[in-house]
């Protein structure tokens, strides 16, 4: 098993499910891809579904980076 792929689509903060989904929900909007009624994503295409998870993981990346370095900002970009 690759590493990262152990929690199984789990939170490893499982008190961070309702930012993530609020984050979830933010980069869809920002893609202008219409989130699905009720929350279930599954009846989705695979490239809108794949397309907000990578805009997802870009924007953690560059959360983090920013946060090394000093300079901290908020899920939308905005610094703090």
């Amino acid at each position: 098993m690759a590493q990262g792929q152990e929690t199984g689509g789990r939170l490893l903060v499982p008190q961070a499910k309702q930012a993530m989904d609020s984050f979830k929900y933010e980069v869809a909007r920002e893609l202008n891809i219409t989130p699905p009624q009720g929350g279930y994503w599954g009846n989705m295409p695979a490239r809108d579904c794949g397309a907000v998870g990578g805009h997802m993981v870009r924007r953690m990346i560059q959360i983090a980076e920013q946060s090394l370095s000093g300079r901290v900002t908020g899920p939308g970009g905005a610094a703090r």
